[in-house]
């Protein structure tokens, strides 16, 4: 909390169960409220979690809907569905896959950049470049558990070049820090 508060970027790594999307969305929704920022900007990589989904019936917002569930929920226990569907829709709050990023520059803004683990090296850099004036950007993720095929996750080589930079911090959390059922914490010591 005290690095986003003070750094313009932070990488927050942990394993599940330690509110790293929760805090950053938090802190995102806390910015916003505060006129820090215009706009909050959230993406995570349309990545399946182990199993072909097929495809999936409606328009691209229908179809990145379950990839994107995670934020939407997070969002709505800090602002109410009232309040989000408003912010949705006047642009205040946007939601899209990291396939839509590149290009663009993203100013007077709070990014939350979710589920990095599953990001290429390359995307994660072309993400960390989209950052623009009065910007604060948090990457959250958990190298251990990518969906992606072994060695091709950017998010721990990223996290160790980044790492020895003094304006870059990068947080580890560990099974200590996890704020789900007690179970959790317990499972992920065996798993």
């Amino acid at each position: 909390m005290d690095a986003v508060d003070t750094q313009s970027v932070v990488l927050a790594l942990g394993p599940a169960g330690t509110g790293k999307t929760y805090l950053a969305i938090a802190k995102a929704v806390e910015a916003l409220e505060a006129g820090k920022v215009t706009r909050i900007v959230l993406s995570r990589p349309a990545v399946e979690a182990g199993e072909s989904l097929g495809f999936l019936p409606g328009d691209l917002q229908e179809k990145l809907a379950p990839y994107l569930r995670p934020l939407y929920d997070a969002l709505t226990e800090r602002l109410g569905t009232k309040r989000l569907k408003a912010m949705l829709a006047d642009g205040i709050i946007e939601i899209a896959p990291v396939a839509y990023m590149r290009g663009r520059t993203l100013s007077e803004c709070f990014v939350v950049i979710d589920e990095a683990q599953n990001c290429t090296y390359t995307q994660i850099k072309m993400l960390l470049t989209r950052l623009g004036w009065r910007s604060t950007m948090v990457l959250t993720g958990d190298p251990d558990q990518t969906d992606l095929l072994p060695g091709i996750s950017g998010l721990a080589d990223i996290a160790a070049k980044l790492d020895p930079l003094p304006d870059i911090p990068v947080v580890r959390l560990a099974e200590g820090d996890i704020v789900r059922h007690p179970l959790v914490a317990s499972m992920l010591t065996v798993l």
